[in-house]
């Protein structure tokens, strides 16, 4: 089951998906785990703080290339296909307000994922 959420970014209303096909299509564009790029992200922007703006390049583009695909998951008629297309819509914005938004989706679809895994052992057990 997926999960949608809209999140506002630089005053434009932008829809995000997170389903069990995620990983594919990040997997897909990127040539990267995004289980490891989440959790990676999470450690670096839980070492920094938002003051101080300290996130190192290669988390500042984790973070773009994430929210992308979960963009364009969600919108893929709309959104362009390369992430620098779609960041073009945007003038400079804090990563600190959308991120956290985008780790409540994507654990709102992990928990959503682990239930059904639940639901499918009671279905058939023996």
């Amino acid at each position: 089951m997926a999960i949608k959420k809209t999140i506002t970014i630089d005053g434009i209303e932008i829809p995000f998906k997170a389903s069990a096909t995620l990983p594919r299509l990040y997997r897909a564009k990127f040539r990267k785990d995004i289980f490891k790029d989440f959790t990676a992200l999470k450690t670096s922007v839980d070492e920094n703080d938002e003051q101080e703006s300290w996130l190192d390049i290669d988390s500042l583009e984790v973070f773009e290339n994430i929210a992308w695909t979960m963009a364009k998951h969600a919108d893929p008629q709309n959104v362009p296909d390369n992430p620098d297309d779609w960041l073009e819509q945007f003038n400079t914005f804090s990563i600190y307000e959308v991120l956290p938004q985008l780790f409540e989706l994507w654990g709102l679809n992990l928990e959503t994922q682990a239930e059904s895994k639940k639901s499918l052992a009671r279905l058939t057990a023996k």
